[in-house]
């Protein structure tokens, strides 16, 4: 049997990572700003509504927003279509599976990461409305891996690519809130939803929730390991991640989720209120009282001690060690 290559790695330095933090996303930065201009805060306020409703008239909003859509409606220039595609199909195909890590691991992976955790809990949605942003993430999630989204359209743009591209404005938006209105220390904390945090993200929504499955002895090979990540590459890549942050391959994304924890993870207030909230909405989800400690065994299991203990999730040692035996998937009822 021939022995696979060992694929390159890209180290990202302290200073590269340093420097991703106090970049945004010019382009739709100045989206924001446009729209700022031309109809003030109350004005863009209302925008940001139309952006996390599931409403794609695109047609509709301002001259500047309408050439922002169809000049980013574009596949970035490392898309592989086949590739893309299976990245798909392996998403149709364990649906239930990355649900549960949505919630249960790629979540609080984001929150741990101390400095992105304080523009998430600034901004209040999640904290006093967390289970109707668990349903918004949820929406986005499945609407960007779904085949069929990715055919239909409105007005010639596919519905997945008008919901990537609603998003990038929206993270817009959340910068420019945070410091039209909070005393944020940019120098410190880097821009709000900086690169180095949208790196971050990718990473939690596509290889951590590998790296969760496999550890919820799920066999999954590294051929559809990578097809999944190149479809959230290019699904982050339209969102306004630089391709630079976007790893190549399985190894580059143990890399790159290896430097950003090392600068990124650590005890906050925020983190914590944020995996409280998360963990009071996904217990709703479970009838049974007797097995309402799971949500918190299982995310224990999945982000290991270290990062559990920094986001203060209750230890529960008897469900810890029944949790690789529990069908989980039938407790929250996927």
């Amino acid at each position: 049997m021939k022995k696979q290559a060992i694929k390159p790695a890209r180290y990202f330095s302290n200073q590269t990572l340093a420097d991703a933090r106090q970049r945004g996303d010019q382009l739709a930065d100045v989206c924001i700003q446009s729209v700022f201009e031309q109809v003030g805060i109350t004005g863009l306020r209302t925008f940001f509504q139309w952006l996390v409703k599931e409403d794609f008239d695109w047609k509709s909003q301002l001259d500047f927003v309408q050439k922002y859509f169809q000049d980013n409606a574009v596949f970035p220039s490392f898309y592989q279509e086949k590739q893309f595609q299976r990245g798909l199909d392996f998403a149709q195909k364990h649906q239930a599976d990355i649900a549960l890590m949505l919630g249960c691991l790629s979540l609080p992976y984001c929150y741990a990461g101390a400095d992105g955790a304080k523009v998430l809990w600034m901004s209040e949605r999640i904290g006093k409305d967390t289970q109707k942003r668990l349903e918004e993430t949820g929406n986005f999630v499945f609407g960007v891996l779904n085949p069929k989204q990715w055919k239909s359209s409105e007005a010639g743009i596919p519905i997945a690519m008008l919901r990537i591209l609603k998003v990038r404005l929206m993270h817009a938006s959340i910068r420019f809130f945070t410091l039209y209105h909070q005393a944020w220390d940019t120098k410190a904390l880097g821009f709000p939803v900086n690169q180095e945090d949208m790196a971050g993200t990718n990473l939690a929504f596509s290889y951590i929730v590998i790296v969760g499955m496999r550890k919820n002895n799920l066999s999954i090979s590294d051929e559809n390991a990578e097809n999944y990540l190149h479809t959230w590459n290019t699904i982050n890549a339209l969102m306004g991640v630089e391709i630079e942050l976007l790893p190549q391959n399985l190894r580059e994304a143990f890399v790159l989720a290896k430097a950003i924890a090392k600068r990124q993870f650590r005890t906050s207030e925020e983190g914590i209120n944020l995996t409280k909230a998360l963990l009071k909405v996904l217990e709703r989800f479970i009838d049974n009282p007797l097995l309402k400690p799971i949500p918190s065994a299982f995310m224990r299991h999945l982000l290991g001690k270290e990062v559990a203990d920094l986001l203060q999730i209750p230890n529960n040692p008897l469900e810890e060690r029944l949790v690789p035996f529990i069908p989980v998937k039938a407790v929250f009822g996927v």
